[in-house]
């Protein structure tokens, strides 16, 4: 049985505030940098999408999407993360049922976000992931996102 009410506090656009992740001794680091930027989107439907990015990303050379050098595509893909699917929410998880994703590995696997809500903020907690060869726990600040 979905709770209609966690649901209706989880759909819409959050904007990220803070992205970190913790290893198994306390050390905080910041995959994207301090000031990463990312958007999160839940759908009445179920449907979700993520996106998060380092604010200072290079520019290609080239103004063609699909080009660039070797060096520029490494880039790129080390200051970015997307994906999207399904969701669903089991007790005080959400659970991303990811169907398309930057990083191929993920397609077809079910992520984990522990959540909670303070005020018009999101809190997402993943359970240990591996991060740069460690295992780490990434926690992610989003806030809510209104047009005006």
């Amino acid at each position: 049985m979905i709770n209609t009410k966690v649901k209706n506090q989880l759909v819409g656009t959050w904007r990220l505030l803070s992205y970190e992740i913790q290893d198994t001794e306390g050390q905080v680091s910041y995959p994207y940098g301090q000031d990463a930027i990312g958007y999160l989107v839940y759908t009445h439907d179920g449907f979700m999408s993520a996106t998060l990015t380092n604010k200072q990303r290079p520019r290609f050379i080239s103004e063609d999407p699909i080009g660039g050098s070797l060096e520029e595509k490494a880039q790129a893909t080390q200051t970015y993360l997307a994906y999207c699917g399904r969701y669903e929410i089991q007790d005080n998880q959400v659970v991303h049922h990811i169907e398309a994703s930057l990083f191929p590995n993920w397609i077809g696997v079910d992520q984990q976000r522990f959540f909670e809500f303070e005020k018009d903020r999101l809190l997402l907690k993943t359970p240990p992931l591996l991060v740069g060869g460690k295992r780490r726990v990434a926690y992610l600040i989003w806030e809510r996102y209104l047009i005006v």
